[in-house]
């Protein structure tokens, strides 16, 4: 006797999976411009590396007159499909809503297949890619005879588990979502719970509550993309990125990963660097105009000192006047700070101060040195920042920073003014500037202002007194003071800039050595 009609039964059920919600629901899914779950994956792990789990899983689908005898009419597959897979040779978990199945709302067997994803990246030690697109718990019955409507967030032994694991993951191992279509509700949690999000510019929308509950609630009608579309989310901080399409979010992915380590006990991976260290742009001498107040490119700073196509700008779009990035220098994966000098000149707003304390403690968490360009004004001033609670957010910031325990280098290249500086350091940092540097309590137009207030209401012409009084300040300065007092560890050329680099790179190798496991650290406010 022999297992032959169970294994073919095992055979049928996993074919019947693959079919996900039909060819109807397949077509229409791609009549909308978005790929199914399945061909996600594809496009996302390298070339048949996929080692999908779960393969069976499916829920008992009831009619009214099965239930009373207790059959099943058919197996709906669950709607969650999870499993291994490589991205550039290195194994991941994903996992990702099956959208032709009740529209991605989680079935019994899917809501436990996608409880399972996070527990088995932080098992495995692997970094989890979730592709999303679905709502949340349905109202409607739980998929067996007399089940309850509805999962029940609320109930502590449902949700113990699977809260407790998403946030301990991101503890633990690197977290991508990518939001491919709409996203409502608890799938929305689970994008945000990540180190990087991104979404797609035109297919996707992310939503606490999608447009027919906010009409109910609040009378309002609005479309998906006017609720969450990706000109809202672009700017909200909800995501990191926005991707052009599926194609490039499934490369924004890849890209991301490849800076961090697979988990906290790894270090992030060297990779070969054919860009010469020594290298010296000529286009670094004159950067930084003379004039204070004049704006220049600050990402174009980045692009001559890193190692050349390796910067990638995370949350561009968000707390706009700092801008932060992974990027390689001597082939080691680093995060970068510069302020953007052309939004506010380059002041820390309550946006720039959000997305700088994640930034500075995911690179802690992945033990990615950290090197700072300061071109810092100061805390943005007026009642929009004080409404925003600039401060408040700001001191979160300066904490992330004198608190961090990764290997910092600064580089001062233009302002570094008020309380808001004190975040571009980290303890030990190792210190170069440019002679284009200005430092001190206020920006000296500012100083002046308020020194010189009553000098400056006196004259005949409180502007050109003003003036005079700035003009004969910065005439004083003096580029050398900072070598002379060895205030800081060296004064460079600004095309000096890279090698001086590429040489801390050198020294800070047996340091990055030491730092292993996750990262601990106290209320910041």
């Amino acid at each position: 006797m022999s297992w032959n009609e169970e294994v073919e039964e095992l055979a049928r059920r996993r074919e019947q999976a693959l079919v996900q919600g039909g060819v109807d629901g397949i077509n229409k899914q791609h009549a909308q411009g978005r790929l199914t779950i399945r061909e996600r994956i594809e496009g996302l792990l390298d070339s048949g590396s996929f080692q999908e789990q779960g393969r069976a899983t499916a829920v008992p689908d009831y009619s009214e007159a099965d239930a009373e005898q207790g059959a099943a009419r058919e197996l709906v597959p669950a709607n969650y499909v999870l499993g291994f897979g490589k991205i550039d040779g290195r194994r991941v978990a994903v996992g990702g809503e099956d959208f032709t199945l009740k529209g991605g709302s989680p079935n019994p067997a899917g809501l436990r297949k996608s409880v399972y994803a996070e527990h088995m990246a932080c098992h495995y030690k692997v970094p989890l890619v979730r592709l999303l697109e679905g709502g949340g718990g349905s109202v409607k019955g739980g998929g067996k005879p007399g089940g309850k409507a509805g999962a029940n967030w609320g109930d502590p032994v449902f949700a113990e588990p699977r809260f407790k694991i998403i946030a301990d993951a991101l503890g633990q191992v690197p977290v991508v979502s990518a939001a491919l279509g709409a996203v409502a509700g608890f799938p929305a949690g689970r994008l945000v719970a990540s180190h990087f999000s991104v979404m797609t510019k035109e297919t996707a929308q992310i939503m606490t509550g999608g447009p027919a509950l906010v009409e109910r609630a609040l009378r309002t009608r609005l479309s998906k993309a006017e609720l969450g579309g990706a000109a809202i989310h672009a700017k909200s901080g909800v995501v990191d990125n926005v991707a052009d399409d599926e194609q490039d979010a499934f490369r924004q992915i890849r890209r991301f990963l490849s800076y961090l380590p697979s988990h906290v006990d790894e270090r992030a991976p060297k990779a070969p660097c054919d860009d010469p260290v020594e290298r010296m742009e000529q286009d670094l001498l004159g950067i930084v105009p003379r004039e204070s107040n004049k704006a220049f490119n600050a990402r174009v700073i980045l692009d001559m000192v890193m190692d050349q196509g390796s910067v990638f700008e995370i949350g561009a779009g968000f707390g706009r006047s700092q801008i932060c990035a992974l990027a390689r220098l001597a082939g080691q994966p680093v995060g970068v700070l510069i302020n953007n000098n052309k939004i506010y000149a380059g002041s820390m707003t309550a946006q720039a101060a959000q997305k700088y304390r994640r930034f500075v403690e995911m690179c802690d968490l992945f033990h990615l040195p950290i090197i700072n360009f300061v071109d810092q004004p100061g805390f943005m001033i007026g009642l929009e920042a004080e409404k925003a609670g600039t401060i408040r957010f700001g001191m979160s910031a300066v904490a992330a920073a004198v608190q961090s325990v990764v290997p910092w280098a600064v580089v001062q290249i233009h302002k570094g003014f008020g309380v808001a500086t004190a975040a571009h350091y980290a303890p030990n940092s190792y210190v170069l500037a440019w002679p284009s540097v200005q430092s001190g309590a206020l920006p000296l137009e500012g100083g002046v202002a308020v020194a010189y207030r009553r000098d400056i209401e006196a004259a005949a012409d409180p502007d050109a007194k003003r003036k005079e009084l700035e003009d004969a300040l910065r005439g004083r300065r003096n580029p050398f003071a900072r070598a002379e007092s060895f205030s800081v560890h060296e004064l460079i050329d600004p095309r000096e800039t890279r090698p001086t680099l590429c040489q801390w790179i050198d020294w800070i190798q047996p340091l990055l050595e030491t730092l292993k496991g996750p990262v601990h650290f106290g209320f910041r406010g």
